[in-house]
């Protein structure tokens, strides 16, 4: 049986680099790093630090080079794509870019959060249409779920992805500027439903931000500086 304990992320002694005009040119210096059930960190540093870097290793977007990286049980150092794949399922992104499906409407972007999951896909498409109004009606859009992208606010449009990256309820959710294009008041309910998934699915959050108004939800602020952990880890 698994510890409900033990760390849902740790990373050890990892390095990372880019090939530029034929050179390595390095991103990630020596991180370590755990997170536990239930836990908020959120990662701050200047830009070009290696914040979004390291927050796409973590959910297996990016292949570790050297060092360890266990994720949700999982070594994802030349990890096999069956691997990369379980994890994935397990895993609720939310892109600064929003990266909804411009052909899909809200409530069918929110579904796409869900049909990766079996479990989700056997229950059928009414179960799951009513867990996506669900979810639009808690971030304050039950009333735009018929609405493609092209008619949503960029607010709009990142509170429908917060929706669909809550959606399959997942144990590790990794959140790039989530709050960004949000205002004061809809920061804040994003935030406040991330910690709720903390608390009551003791799901691990890592949240990229460079809003000071939202750092008080956080268990612990890492700061990321030119690759290198230098508070906080």
């Amino acid at each position: 049986m698994a510890d409900p304990l033990a760390p849902l992320i740790t990373v050890e002694h990892l390095d990372h680099a880019f090939e530029e005009a034929g050179a390595a040119k390095p991103v990630l210096h020596d991180i370590n790093l755990s997170v536990h059930p239930g836990e908020i960190v959120i990662l701050t540093g200047p830009s070009g630090s290696g914040k979004t870097t390291l927050l796409t290793m973590l959910g297996g977007l990016r292949a570790a080079q050297s060092g360890s990286l266990r994720i949700l049980g999982a070594e994802l150092l030349h990890a096999d794509p069956a691997t990369l794949t379980r994890l994935r399922r397990q895993v609720g992104f939310i892109f600064q870019a929003h990266n909804l499906l411009p052909y899909l409407s809200a409530l069918e972007n929110v579904r796409v959060g869900l049909e990766v999951h079996p479990d989700w896909l056997e229950r059928g498409r009414p179960a799951m249409d009513a867990r996506c109004v669900a979810l639009l009606d808690e971030v304050g859009l039950a009333e735009r779920a018929s609405y493609y992208p092209e008619k949503l606010s960029g607010g709009q449009k990142q509170r429908v992805a917060i929706a669909r990256a809550l959606a399959g309820q997942p144990q590790l959710l990794l959140a790039d500027e989530p709050t960004a294009a949000l205002d004061k008041d809809s920061g804040r309910m994003a935030v406040e439903l991330f910690r709720r998934l903390a608390d009551t699915q003791k799901a691990a959050i890592v949240m990229v931000t460079h809003d000071n108004k939202v750092l008080d939800i956080a268990d612990r602020v890492v700061n990321l500086d030119d690759g290198r952990l230098v508070a906080g880890g």
